[in-house]
């Protein structure tokens, strides 16, 4: 899994058959401190995720294990939102409410 950021919403209007209603988010990969890394990818979302949200993104086979991805042409789906962050025993994110 990958800890990453929801940057931006992508509107396809032809994609294949079974992402069809399928919402599709930009997520950009961070650390632990909420710094970006890696390069912005695009993500089914699972968890009715919005801009802003801090995910958890599982990768590969494992991306189409849930529900709505199971078994479609998929390589990336957010299948968590993140309310808190702790690392070496420090909180290094807390959702704001």
């Amino acid at each position: 899994m990958l800890i990453a950021r929801v940057t931006g919403l992508v509107v396809a209007t032809m994609k294949h058959e079974s992402l069809v209603g399928s919402k599709l988010l930009i997520v950009q990969e961070t650390d632990v401190a909420g710094k970006s890394i890696g390069q912005p990818m695009v993500a089914v979302d699972a968890v009715d995720a919005g801009e802003g949200d801090l995910v958890l993104v599982t990768q590969g086979s494992g991306a189409r294990q849930t529900d709505i991805t199971l078994d479609r042409p998929v390589d990336n789906v957010i299948m968590a939102i993140v309310d808190t962050l702790q690392s070496n025993g420090k909180v290094t994110f807390r959702k704001s409410r």
